[in-house]
């Protein structure tokens, strides 16, 4: 079976219909790239017989894009085949776009990265107007461009810097804003009207051509030479470098491929685009990102990590204890999936308060187009703030999110547990209390599990999944569907205190807050997280957490770890939170006052009492920015081996997507484990060691990360 079918009717239209046998979706693989070989010279042979084109898709969408396994397994010694390969692909889609017949784009579904890019290179595209079909060139997203003519045609359809978004921020749209944007040129209510409207466009436009390959053509917007563009194109890359620290080689090679690309004839452009395209194939970032972001995280949503052999669970009721930020956001995230919730706190106006939160939420999708009032009332009506337990009756989850101390938690354990439905399940939105230790407090400790969220729960995606000592693999899995009915993506973790992200997380936040007891400036440190690409720095992440609430949880945590019989070894950086705290009364963000200082009228900014109190002038001009950054990213990356080794975490996947979406580890990297493998293993332990020699045991390699080196094994 031919992945491209030829129909040439009788009126002459010609319609190739693409469906790619044994796949639920089109890809641009080798089978493709014949295809459409023998597609093109069939053409080319009958474009006597032929008025007009209409190209479409057997599939639900209408073309997903590159093969992403064919383009991971890319090397450097493969680049020039690569790039032979690309060009001849582009050469078809180009004899197509130049045979001097109409040729129409009929989109059926989601039109993503090359598939858009084919959609491009005709001369008029006709989408079947759809909310839920998706338009877009996402490529930045896993460290790679559009290497189909994207970075080319895009610029010359709607203008540089109309483009950009779509080409450097990887913005993807519904049909109505791809109309309004340029991207395509007409919408239709169905399947026939789409394919009728291709047709009008074939009867009423003869001939054909592009209006880049008219002569006098000038680019919308302005060329990159023009005055205005130029000027602002002149502080681009700047700009850019602001936004990607130096870490992404994706943003920078699209900006210069499409601003290269516009000063020359398209050909010569697509050219540029294709040596560039294959400089960020064969890059270790892209290699790291499309592992992670594609790979690892297709595995997981696929249900990698749950348990075989149980039905899937449908949740229609939740209750929820505790309406404050994380029991609110818990609500909203449930309560917009369609699932009835109970929120309870200690009086109704608190409860209340929490429902509130959604309902501001709610009114900003309203505001903005993206839902109707009536959706708006349908969603809060599921949400039930109360003050009593007997609400809870007949709940298939409740979910704890009240304050961390283990002796609340055991109450309002024991008091909302019986109100479960047979069968039912209690967790813990806990960030470092072992779940073993919270499910005493459990009539049923195998249905009790940790389920620990992150703030803000309405934009954070990913959900940890703590298993108990004694929590059955049934009460996993069904927890596991209950965080992807609410479209969440599940890590699952064994019990350990602080778990995987909040022990990683710990690490983060103390070495920057070490970096600061030891004199180093404040400034060094917060841009050597940024630089390392982390999200924010330590400091002003501590800040959100806030100092008061570190304190706690180190009390708490030095309090079992005592009764446990254990000993606390205390952290350097514990001393700068007390005396930030008890001496200087900066508690954090909330408390108007932390490491920054937070203006009512201004911009949040480091106070300058943090110079005073802690930089030591001599080693602050004398540190390295890459010994920052390398303790930043080295620290995590150890403890993570440390969550592997003790069996707190059960795979590498988990690893690299709860780093990255739990903790926002350097996305660059593909996660923690993955920055080790793309550093070298060998090469990773000895600059571990190094670390550990100059800064602290806490960089010592643990024996599962020796063992690897041992052997020049990657972590798999």
């Amino acid at each position: 079976m031919c992945a491209i079918r030829y129909e040439l009717g009788s009126d002459q239209i010609l319609t190739l219909t693409i469906d790619m046998p044994g796949q639920s979706a089109n890809t641009m693989n080798g089978a493709f790239r014949d295809a459409l070989s023998e597609t093109v010279a069939r053409v080319q042979s009958d474009l006597d017989t032929v008025r007009g084109i209409i190209i479409t898709s057997a599939k639900k969408t209408f073309f997903a894009g590159g093969d992403l396994k064919e383009l991971h397994k890319v090397s450097r010694a493969d680049a020039k085949a690569f790039e032979d390969m690309v060009n001849g692909l582009k050469a078809d889609m180009r004899a197509l776009e130049t045979c001097g017949k109409p040729v129409v784009a009929a989109i059926n579904g989601a039109a993503l990265g090359g598939g858009l890019e084919l959609a491009l290179a005709c001369h008029h595209r006709v989408v079947l107007d759809n909310d839920a079909i998706q338009l877009g060139l996402p490529e930045v997203t896993l460290g790679l461009l559009p290497g189909g003519g994207g970075t080319q045609r895009l610029p010359r359809m709607i203008g540089l810097e109309a483009a950009f978004p779509f080409l450097m921020e990887g913005k993807k749209v519904n049909p109505k804003a791809a109309l309004k944007a340029g991207l395509i040129d007409d919408l239709a209510e169905s399947v026939d009207e789409m394919i009728t409207k291709a047709r009008e466009f074939i009867d009423a436009n003869p001939k054909c051509q592009q209006p880049w390959d008219q002569k006098g053509f000038k680019l919308p917007g302005g060329a990159p030479h023009h005055p205005a563009m130029a000027q602002k194109l002149a502080i681009a890359p700047a700009m850019l470098r602001q936004k990607t620290k130096g870490c992404y080689p994706a943003p920078e090679r699209i900006l210069s491929a499409a601003v290269e690309g516009a000063q020359v004839d398209f050909d010569s452009g697509s050219l540029i685009e294709t040596r560039y395209f294959a400089e960020l194939v064969i890059g270790q970032v892209a290699k790291n990102m499309t592992g992670t972001f594609w790979f690892q995280l297709n595995d997981l949503k696929a249900g990698g990590s749950r348990p075989a052999g149980f039905d899937t669970e449908t949740f229609s009721k939740v209750g929820i204890l505790g309406a404050g930020m994380m029991g609110a956001g818990i609500a909203y995230s449930t309560a917009t999936r369609g699932i009835d919730v109970v929120l309870k706190d200690v009086s109704v106006e608190n409860a209340e308060k929490g429902k509130g939160y959604s309902e501001k939420l709610l009114a900003k999708k309203v505001s903005r187009g993206r839902m109707t009032e009536a959706r708006k009332a349908e969603t809060l009506a599921r949400i039930q703030p109360t003050d009593s337990a007997s609400d809870l009756e007949g709940c298939d989850l409740i979910i704890e999110a009240v304050f961390e101390d283990s002796g609340l938690k055991a109450k309002v354990t024991q008091e909302a547990e019986p109100k479960l439905v047979n069968n039912g399940i209690f967790a813990s939105n806990t960030s470092t209390i072992p779940i073993t230790q919270l499910a005493q407090a459990s009539g049923k400790p195998e249905n009790f599990i940790g389920l620990h969220f992150f703030s803000p729960v309405d934009k954070m995606q990913l959900v940890e999944i703590i298993v108990g000592a004694k929590t059955s693999d049934e009460t996993l899995a069904r927890a596991f569907d209950y965080v992807q009915q609410i479209g969440k993506i599940p890590i699952v973790v064994n019990d350990s205190r602080g778990f995987f992200t909040s022990r990683v997380f710990g690490t983060f936040v103390n070495e920057g807050i070490s970096m600061l007891a030891e004199g180093i400036h404040p400034s060094s440190i917060e841009n050597a997280g940024l630089f390392a690409g982390m999200p924010v720095g330590p400091l002003a992440i501590s800040d959100e957490v806030s100092l008061t609430l570190m304190q706690h949880i180190r009390a708490q945590s030095k309090k079992d770890t005592e009764a446990a019989g254990g000993v606390w070894e205390p952290h350097p950086a514990e001393a700068v939170i007390d005396r930030m705290v008890d001496e200087q009364g900066r508690k954090g963000k909330a408390a108007g006052a932390g490491f920054y200082e937070y203006p009512e009228n201004g911009k949040k900014h480091l106070w300058p009492g943090l110079d005073q109190l802690f930089v030591d002038n001599d080693k602050a001009h004398a540190v390295q920015l890459q010994d920052l950054k390398d303790r930043i990213l080295f620290i995590q990356a150890i403890e993570t081996v440390r969550c592997l080794e003790e069996g707190v975490l059960r795979n590498i996947e988990d690893a690299n997507i709860g780093s990255i979406f739990g903790i926002g580890f350097a996305a660059w990297t593909g996660g923690a484990i993955q920055f080790i493998n793309q550093y070298g293993v060998r090469a990773f332990t000895e600059r571990a060691s190094e670390l550990a020699a100059r800064y602290g045991e806490r960089f010592t390699p643990p024996g599962l990360l020796v063992e690897k080196a041992e052997g020049n094994a990657a972590f798999v």
